[in-house]
């Protein structure tokens, strides 16, 4: 089974990037959402979601991943506001602007490719409740 992301992002470029790298290490995206109504409409199926805090009606991510958590999905935050981060019980975040190797290990954390206690400097970890 290949696991599959949601990229809830609203701006484009960064959201292709994320789906770019995703793609290439092999997982499936299964959609790019910009706003609440179409992130929750997109995640059915879903393994993970990267989620900014700031989209396109607001700072709904925290909104977001709490929804999107309570369904079983596991959130990595991508955002250069992590002060903004309300809902904690994602696994972490990546800080923007991030590189190849951040998105890479948040993924393999969110899917177990690696254990949730794995020492890696380019995701910050929020709750060990919240991991794989």
């Amino acid at each position: 089974m290949i696991d599959t992301a949601l990229i809830v992002e609203d701006e484009i470029f960064v959201a292709l990037d994320i789906e770019r790298i995703l793609t290439e290490a092999g997982f499936r995206v299964a959609g790019i959402a910009a706003d609440t109504p179409t992130a929750l409409a997109a995640a059915a199926g879903c393994t993970f979601a990267f989620v900014d805090i700031n989209l396109r009606d607001g700072a709904t991510g925290s909104d977001i991943a709490r929804t999107l958590t309570a369904s079983g999905i596991r959130v990595i935050y991508v955002t250069a506001n992590p002060a903004q981060i309300t809902y904690p019980d994602a696994i972490g975040y990546v800080r923007k602007p991030f590189g190849e190797t951040a998105i890479r290990a948040a993924a393999d954390l969110a899917t177990g490719r690696i254990p949730h206690d794995a020492a890696n400097d380019d995701v910050v970890r929020l709750s060990s409740r919240a991991g794989g």
